[in-house]
């Protein structure tokens, strides 16, 4: 047992390397996916404007609250450099993720966050380009999990990856993550 679970560790520590190690142009892209309120949105709207982004799913029970509650925690002890982020959520699960479940998911976190979703033909694209992966696991009956990669993506205000941070991380370390990530000008507020 402790050889299995000493194997995952070692797996998921070399994803991260491998993903966080890959050259900032070969992650991210155009995405254009439904918010929350039913409006298309695409990358252009958050020009000039940080993002960090998340890709998730609303019937998770564990990692995306847990990470969407730390990433607000997060961008509220950055204070005033937290207001130049802008939190994103893509639902890995368009089956279920409509923008109304989405929506009444976002804001039991934090009202900033802009949650997203599409169909799945829209999705795909745009999680090949972030090196995402999900896939559906089935646990009893008609409900089912999904599996997928967990990091915080974040993009300048020109869509290119600044850097990407794991969620396994503490609110405090995120902030300070950020703060070495941002440039000086957005590090400091004016």
């Amino acid at each position: 047992m402790a050889g299995i679970l000493f194997a995952l560790l070692i797996g998921a520590t070399g994803l991260r390397v491998v993903l966080t190690s890959r050259s900032h142009t070969q992650i991210g892209g155009p995405y254009a996916l439904t918010d929350e309120n039913g409006h298309v949105v695409s990358q252009a709207a958050f020009q000039g404007h940080y993002t960090l982004i998340y890709f998730g799913y609303t019937h998770c029970v564990d990692v995306c609250p847990l990470t969407l509650a730390t990433v607000s925690a997060a961008l509220d002890e950055l204070g005033s450099q937290g207001k130049n982020i802008t939190p994103i959520f893509i639902s890995v699960d368009p089956a279920r993720d409509t923008p109304a479940v989405v929506k009444e998911y976002i804001q039991r976190f934090s009202s900033r966050i802009v949650g997203l979703t599409g169909t799945e033909a829209q999705l795909q694209p745009i999680m090949t380009a972030f090196h995402v992966s999900a896939r559906r696991r089935a646990i009893t009956g008609d409900g089912y999990l999904m599996d997928h990669s967990s990091l915080l993506y974040l993009m300048d205000g020109q869509n290119h990856l600044a850097g990407m941070i794991p969620v396994d991380s503490s609110a405090h370390q995120i902030t300070v993550e950020l703060k070495q990530l941002l440039p000086p000008s957005k590090n400091h507020p004016s």
